[in-house]
């Protein structure tokens, strides 16, 4: 008995033609500079969309002005209007997003300090906002509520551990924080047995 071999014709992705996918993508043309009240109006809807830092603003207008110090002065000017009237406020961002990730992800001290200092805010900023939020909390009722979420349950072995204590310095806990909850499940470790957090594991 012959078997019928069904001939396959793959069809490029999109729908088109295999001609048209044989033509070489086309460079998307650079938007042209934004004069000043344009680019303020841009600013403006992308603080709309969601809270940002004065660098995190800078960052994003940059790239829709001309290089050089005219496009600098635009950037610089729309910032400053952005300042006066209140709708840049790096200590309200760092003051909203501490207790945010507060509260939605039960993050700890460390992982917001890292996270607002790679938003551009300042030092001595992001250093006043957490003695501030963290004063007002428990970092080891944080762990437990971090626990609870990702539902996590003890570990039974030396591996599960390990993978518990990467994923809690990820999320921003002293090794004094995981040691007490370690403890709790008659669990010791020494501060040798920490290792850095992988890729994903405080997510």
């Amino acid at each position: 008995m012959t078997s019928r071999v069904r001939r396959l014709t793959v069809k490029p992705i999109g729908g088109s033609s295999a001609s048209e996918a044989a033509m070489p993508f086309r460079a998307r043309k650079k938007p042209e500079p934004l004069d000043e009240a344009a680019l303020y109006q841009y600013a403006v809807g992308a603080l709309a969309r969601q809270m940002r830092t004065v660098a995190e603003l800078k960052r994003l207008m940059s790239r829709r002005v001309e290089p050089g110090e005219p496009g600098e002065a635009k950037v610089a000017a729309v910032v400053a209007r952005l300042l006066d009237q209140r709708y840049l406020d790096d200590p309200a961002f760092a003051s909203t997003y501490t207790r945010l990730r507060q509260e939605n992800q039960s993050f700890g001290k460390r992982r917001v300090q890292q996270e607002l200092t790679r938003k551009g805010v300042q030092g001595e900023l992001v250093a006043s906002t957490l003695e501030a939020a963290y004063a007002q909390v428990s970092e080891e009722d944080l762990a437990r509520r971090y626990l609870a979420r990702k539902r996590i349950a003890k570990p039974e072995d030396d591996k599960q551990t390990a993978r518990l204590i990467r994923r809690l310095i990820g999320a921003g806990f002293s090794f004094a924080i995981i040691s007490k909850l370690l403890k709790t499940w008659e669990i010791d470790c020494s501060e040798a047995d920490l290792v850095l957090p992988e890729d994903g594991d405080a997510e």
